[in-house]
């Protein structure tokens, strides 16, 4: 019994250690500041000036114009691309991203301009920073998944804050994240890798504008920077970084028999607009979700998503 007793203190002894330097290692790199280059554009994007003289449009019209534009295509965006409302909630008042005893709670923040929206005082640096970097103003680190939203352009950011800024306030107080002690050590080990650590750099210039809308593969890459948080870098496929120990490893995209390599585009295109593959079956979590957005892109938007994923090089799936 003795010998159990100290057995069972010695191993009481190194979880106490181990999750005391967990601790101090999750905050270490949740508590440190990344440098990021700072960037500024308009909000929104202003009409062409050559339109606007060809119109004869007065500098209100011009200016009313701008927003209109820019929160028609916003809306567009969040819809079929950027999934915002995922996170932050329908109204932008804040949402549930995880809520986990053992993993901890992840709460997307309120985005509104209601009493306890985190943006009031954004600038475009600082949007730039959250979204494209998954740094906070202040340079620490954010639950933010930027690897998503790396490759958007100015316009596309700005189109989004239009959107965004112009939704009712919402009144919603939402707790910061906090982790649990699996989270703890997830963070700590780089199981749960912070996208901020996952971009490559975050001095480059970014975009000023989208390619065009054109059924071309150029569109297409553009298109699929946002299937790269879970089909990785390459599209190649395999376990999610980060996600969830249900998700089943993503799908390798790359021209590989046995991904969608023998695939047709009508196939690919009812697949992204119905959920289901082409035996019937529906898709599992979290491409079940991401049908909601991928419905709404456009017949060019499809076909040039579908181009460029006919075009990378195939790629064996990583074990």
């Amino acid at each position: 019994m003795k010998i159990l007793g100290s057995i069972f203190l010695v191993l009481v002894l190194l979880g106490v250690g181990s999750f005391v330097w967990a601790s101090g290692k999750a905050n270490d790199l949740l508590s440190r500041t990344i440098d990021v280059h700072t960037v500024d554009f308009p909000v929104p994007y202003p009409v062409d000036p050559e339109e606007v003289a060809e119109l004869g449009l007065s500098p209100e019209q011009a200016d009313s114009a701008a927003f209109a534009r820019a929160r028609q295509r916003g809306q567009h965006l969040l819809t079929s691309r950027y999934a915002c409302t995922e996170c932050h909630g329908e109204d932008f008042g804040g949402g549930l991203m995880v809520d986990d005893g053992m993993i901890g709670t992840i709460l997307g923040p309120n985005i509104t301009s209601g009493s306890g929206g985190r943006v009031a005082s954004y600038t475009p640096a600082d949007w730039d920073r959250i979204v494209r970097h998954g740094v906070l103003p202040d340079g620490r680190p954010a639950a933010m998944p930027s690897q998503d939203f790396e490759r958007m352009s100015d316009q596309e950011l700005s189109d989004l804050i239009v959107v965004i800024r112009s939704a009712p306030p919402v009144d919603a107080e939402v707790a910061s994240p906090s982790l649990g002690p699996l989270g703890t050590f997830l963070v700590a080990t780089g199981g749960i890798p912070l996208s901020a650590d996952l971009l490559d750099d975050h001095l480059g210039a970014h975009d000023v504008s989208p390619p065009l809308a054109e059924a071309n593969a150029e569109f297409g890459a553009h298109l699929a920077s946002v299937c790269t948080g879970c089909h990785g870098p390459d599209l190649s496929g395999g376990n999610v970084p980060g996600g969830d120990p249900s998700w089943p490893p993503a799908t390798n995209l790359t021209p590989l028999v046995g991904g969608l390599g023998d695939w047709t585009y009508e196939q690919f295109a009812s697949v992204m607009r119905e959920g289901e593959r082409a035996d019937g079956s529906p898709l599992l979590q979290p491409m079940a979700g991401v049908i909601a957005f991928t419905a709404n892109m456009t017949e060019t938007e499809m076909r040039a998503l579908w181009a460029y994923l006919r075009s990378i090089p195939p790629t064996a799936t990583a074990d």
